[in-house]
């Protein structure tokens, strides 16, 4: 078998719709994947931390990774596999690859069903060109291991409306306000006001993906003023809320709206593994963590 019948037959690209709440239950693949989303979006899941596949920002997933999907609002999906002794991104963790406007069509195309052989080898080669020069987005939210810190985070994700100080958080969890300090700047590497405006953000990506207007999304992701949250999102992502909004929901013509809409009703989770993937051991593997998008 040549080298190039043997990268297709391990390292599939595929293209699918999902409806809103569709989830994808713990697997993994032999072979690197980047995720892609060009409408909607998907958070991804691993026993490291959760990031999110949205218009602009694709996930890697290295080979033989544990992780899970959750999709928030109708999505279009894109998947393609490297294999993975053929990588063009020198890394060997969950990483967010920013998407400009060739990635874009890139990603689209590659996973045209039926693409010919020679076509997608040269879409290919442009492909792994332009992902060796992308940008690394750094919007990530990593697990905690130190139960002490698992549960403060818990408790500010149940409620991110509520501004929490770390002095509020560490009385509540019982722990020492300087030791919670130290657990979210040695195992985040970062500070717990940093963290939670990371936090804000992930979860307003999915709430704008949702459906949900900008000004409900600043109060319920606990925002003291619209304006406020359009400047910090903007700062973090690139792009205003409402533009990141309509780029979400672009396919499913939905567009914005002055009106936070109905709940979308999920449908029957998807629990089986992907094609070519494994499924996840019920015994010897770890229950799924417990924050991050559920």
């Amino acid at each position: 078998m040549s080298q190039n019948r043997r990268h297709r037959s391990i390292a599939p690209a595929t293209a699918h719709a999902h409806a809103a709440g569709e989830f994808i239950s713990r697997h993994r693949h032999p072979y690197h994947q980047l995720i892609y989303v060009s409408a909607g979006v998907l958070a991804v899941r691993t026993g490291q931390g959760a990031w999110v596949a949205c218009r602009d920002r694709a996930v890697w997933i290295p080979a033989n990774t544990w992780h899970e999907h959750r999709v928030y609002g109708h999505s279009s999906v894109h998947t393609l596999g490297f294999a993975s002794d053929d990588t063009p991104l020198s890394v060997d963790s969950p990483t967010v690859v920013a998407a400009d406007g060739l990635l874009r069509e890139l990603f689209v195309a590659c996973t045209e069903p039926d693409l010919p052989t020679a076509e997608s080898r040269r879409l290919r080669a442009v492909l792994n060109d332009r992902l060796r020069r992308a940008h690394v987005r750094p919007l990530t939210l990593p697990t905690a291991r130190d139960p002490r810190l698992a549960h403060a985070c818990r408790v500010v994700e149940e409620d991110l409306s509520r501004p929490r100080t770390i002095a509020w958080l560490a009385r509540h969890v019982g722990v020492g306000e300087r030791t919670l300090t130290r657990l979210f700047r040695t195992e985040f590497g970062t500070t717990y006001p940093r963290w939670r405006t990371n936090t804000r953000v992930f979860h307003a990506m999915i709430q704008l993906a949702e459906g949900a207007d900008v000004t409900t999304t600043a109060r319920r992701c606990g925002w003291g003023t619209t304006s406020a949250f359009i400047d910090t999102f903007a700062h973090t992502m690139g792009q205003t809320p409402g533009a990141y909004r309509s780029v979400a929901l672009h396919e499913a013509d939905t567009g914005p709206s002055t009106e936070d809409p109905a709940p979308s009703r999920p449908t029957p989770d998807r629990s089986g593994p992907a094609p070519g993937a494994d499924p996840a051991p019920p015994t010897t593997t770890s229950a799924p963590d417990s924050h991050g998008p559920a």
